[in-house]
C-alpha cells in the first residue's frame, strides 16, 4: 500500500538551527535486509531503537525517518520531560486515582530512560532539573491555579505556590504575579537531546535520514518497505510514524491533527540578559492552557509558544507561520516590553496527533507488526516510555507499563474530516480568544 508523503516543514525549529550546521543526512542508497525497521526517529522511534539493539545486540536494527532527526516534530516540542501531565484542572483529573499513578509510572519510567541516556551515554541536550512553573498573569488563570492546586493535593503529588516577587524574580518578568512550582518535570534542549541520542544507539543500530517510506506490503516472513532509493526488507515493523499511522493501514480517520508554534530569539547578550534579570534558565507552562508556554534557554535565548490550529493534510504552511509569529511577538511585548523589539530569529511549528476520545496507539497491529502513536501531548516522558516499552513487548517481555499502556482505550473513529476541522478551529479559537492576557 502507499503512504501519504510526509509533509516536510517550511521553516527549521528553532532547536534543530541553534545547533549550527548539521553534517549532511546519510540516506539509504541501496536495498537492505534486517531484523527490525522502525519508521519515524521522535520520541518513540528513537527509543524503540535503542532498546531494541540493547536487547538484541546481534540483530540489525534500522531505524529511518523522512526528514533530519531532531528537526521532525518531536525535535519541534518546548523540551519539557512531564511526570504528570500538566493539565489536572480537568475536572475529573484528582478522581482518577488509578488513571493518574498509571500515567505517572509510565512518564517517569520514560523520564528515567532519557536521565540514563545523559547520565551513562554522555547525551549532552542542556538537562536540567529545575521543574516548571505554571504561572499566571490573570485573576482567571489564577483560579486555574488554585484548581489545579486543589487536585494535587488530593492525589497527593508534591506542588509549592510561588509568590508575586518570586516568579517575577525567577523569570525577570512584571507579567506574572503567581505561581505553583512541581519538581518533577525536567527540562531539555530536544533537538541537541535526539540528535545526540541518535549518535549514541548501540552500534547494531543503523540510522537513514531523508529516508521516506513510500510504500508498506505487510507480509510473512518479510514485510518489504519502498523508499526512494531503495527496498527494506524487515522481520520486525516498528510504525512509530505519529499521524502517519493512519495513512499506513491502521486506525484510518482517527487522527486529529493539530499545529502548536513556537519561537525563539536570538542569543541575548550579556547587557539584555542582564535587563531580563533571570537568575537561571526555566521553563513556565501557562495557568490557562491556550496561553503561553515561556522557556529560557541554557544559551540564554527566550523561547514562546502559544496558538494551535487544525492541520489539513498533517501540513502548515508560511503564511501559517507568519500569523503565528503576530502573536508570539505580542506575547514577547507584554513579559519583556524593553526587549522585544529584537525579535525573533525562528518560527516554526509541529504536528501534534489527538484522537477524539483520547485515544492511542500501543502494541502489536498485525503479524510482525507493531505501533506506538498519539501522545496527545507531553510527548517527551511519554513518547520516550512508549518506545521503550514496545521494543520490549516485540522481545516477549512483560511490565508494568506494558500492561498500562495495553489497557489505554484505543483511537476511535470520530467525526468526518470536514467536521472535525470545523470543530477544532472553533474551539482552538475561542480558547484562544478566552485565554486573554494569559497569552
Amino acid at each position: 500500500m502507499k503512504i501519504m508523503p510526509v509533509h516536510m516543514e517550511p521553516t527549521r525549529s528553532g532547536w534543530y538551527a541553534a545547533l549550527g550546521p548539521r553534517p549532511a543526512a546519510r540516506q539509504l542508497e541501496t536495498d537492505i535486509v534486517c531484523d527490525s525497521l522502525v519508521i519515524g526517529g521522535g520520541w518513540m522511534g528513537l527509543h524503540c531503537a535503542r532498546r531494541l539493539g540493547e536487547i538484541e545486540p546481534n540483530a540489525r536494527v534500522v531505524l529511518v525517518d523522512a526528514g533530519r532527526i531532531g528537526d521532525n516534530a518531536s525535535g519541534r516540542c518546548a523540551g519539557f520531560a512531564i511526570d504528570l501531565a500538566h493539565n489536572p484542572r480537568n475536572k475529573h483529573f484528582a478522581e482518577d486515582k488509578t488513571g493518574n499513578e498509571e500515567e505517572f509510572h509510565v512518564n517517569v519510567e520514560g523520564i528515567a530512560y532519557l536521565k540514563q541516556a545523559v547520565e551513562e551515554l554522555g547525551v549532552a541536550c542542556d538537562w536540567d532539573a529545575s521543574g516548571k512553573y505554571h504561572a499566571a498573569a490573570t485573576p482567571s488563570g489564577y483560579r486555574c491555579l488554585e484548581e489545579m492546586s486543589a487536585a494535587l493535593k488530593r492525589i497527593g503529588k508534591e506542588h509549592a505556590w510561588i509568590s508575586k516577587e518570586e516568579i517575577q524574580a525567577r523569570t525577570g518578568s512584571k507579567h506574572y504575579f503567581a505561581a505553583v512550582h512541581t519538581p518533577g518535570t525536567y527540562l531539555m534542549q530536544p533537538a541537541k537531546y535526539l540528535v545526540n541520542m541518535m549518535g549514541a544507539l548501540p552500534v547494531n543500530v543503523e540510522v537513514y535520514e531523508k529516508t521516506p517510506v513510500t510504500a508498506i506490503e505487510y507480509s510473512s516472513p518479510q514485510h518489504v518497505c519502498d523508499t526512494p532509493r531503495g527496498m527494506i526488507r524487515a522481520k520486525k515493523l516498528f510504525l512509530c510514524n505519529a499521524a502517519y499511522i493512519t495513512r499506513s493501514g491502521f486506525f484510518p480517520g482517527t487522527a486529529i491533527p493539530v499545529y502548536t508554534y513556537g519561537s525563539m530569539t536570538r542569543q541575548l547578550t550579556a547587557a539584555e540578559l542582564e535587563h531580563v534579570g533571570a537568575s537561571a534558565p526555566f521553563g513556565v507552562i501557562p495557568a490557562e492552557s491556550f496561553g503561553t508556554t515561556m522557556r529560557l534557554t541554557a544559551d540564554n535565548r527566550l523561547f514562546l509558544r502559544n496558538v494551535y490550529s487544525y492541520a489539513r493534510d498533517f501540513r502548515s504552511t508560511q503564511d501559517d507561520i507568519n500569523r503565528c509569529r503576530k502573536h508570539h511577538i505580542v506575547a514577547f511585548q507584554r513579559r519583556y516590553p524593553a526587549l522585544a523589539g529584537i525579535g525573533y530569529e525562528h518560527t516554526w511549528g509541529g504536528l501534534l496527533t489527538m484522537a477524539e476520545n483520547g485515544g492511542m496507539v500501543f502494541g502489536q497491529l498485525a503479524d510482525g507488526v507493531f505501533g506506538a502513536a498519539f501522545c496527545n501531548g507531553t510527548g517527551v516522558a511519554r513518547g520516550t516510555a512508549f518506545g521503550k516499552a514496545l521494543a520490549e513487548l516485540s522481545a516477549g517481555r512483560r511490565s508494568r507499563s506494558i500492561d498500562i499502556l495495553n489497557r489505554r482505550p484505543k483511537p476511535n473513529y470520530g467525526y468526518p474530516a470536514w467536521m472535525t476541522e470545523i470543530g477544532v478551529r472553533a474551539t482552538t479559537k475561542y480558547r484562544f480568544y478566552k485565554a486573554g492576557k494569559e497569552i
